[in-house]
């Protein structure tokens, strides 16, 4: 009998935050994981994503891409988890949730790839420029302990792994907004499991050649 609850996974990719969104909602899901050379660009998981990408998640029979999406679509599913404030507080949560997932990905993406938009430019970018959208980010999460107010949400899952990884590889600069934070939502319960889980699938190194 297929699972009500199906992740589409690889331990090295954005895979870790769907997960951890998960972990959160206390639900039951199987994991598939994919290969990005093989059965990510292959039949059937094409059929779920066209793309060929991961994470994606079925629900139900329902298709979920895109990890802010992910994020959102579980706290409304399970919303005995708590990972949502009430509608009518969710300016925050919405806000900073799709921030962190399109001006701020963008340029993050882009200065990685060497792309610096000009003055003219500036004006068509969402983010305008690389030094202004890492300093709205961090007022964001120096403003309330969590993204969206008093209270972690699903944005802490999505905007912290962000974070979390920009610090860790460089794409975002070291400062103490993004430590602080980082604190206050790395040390959850649900974080660690997920991870790991996540780690207990990555390849085993291979052996040092002698010689």
């Amino acid at each position: 009998m297929a699972a009500d609850l199906v992740l589409y996974t690889n331990p090295m990719s954005r895979g870790r935050i769907a997960r951890w969104m998960l972990e959160e909602t206390g639900a039951d899901y199987e994991t598939v994981v994919l290969d990005y050379a093989s059965t990510m660009k292959q039949e059937p998981y094409l059929s779920i994503n066209p793309m060929g990408k991961v994470p994606a998640i079925v629900h139900n029979g329902r298709i979920i891409t895109e990890c802010a999406a992910i994020c959102a679509y579980l706290a409304d599913s399970f919303p005995e988890a708590g990972l949502a404030p009430p509608t009518t507080d969710r300016a925050d949560y919405y806000r900073w949730l799709f921030y962190t997932a399109g001006p701020m990905e963008q340029a993050v993406t882009n200065k990685s790839m060497n792309f610096i938009p000009s003055d003219q430019q500036q004006r068509m970018v969402g983010y305008g420029n690389y030094d202004l959208a890492v300093d709205t980010l961090e007022k964001a999460v120096s403003a309330h302990p969590y993204i969206a107010g008093d209270s972690f949400t699903a944005a802490d899952v999505y905007v912290g792994s962000q974070v979390a990884w920009g610090t860790q590889f460089d794409t975002l600069p070291k400062r103490d907004a993004f430590d602080a934070y980082l604190e206050r939502i790395m040390s959850r319960d649900a974080y660690r499991r997920a991870n790991d889980k996540d780690n207990a699938l990555m390849p085993a190194p291979e052996p040092e050649k002698a010689g």
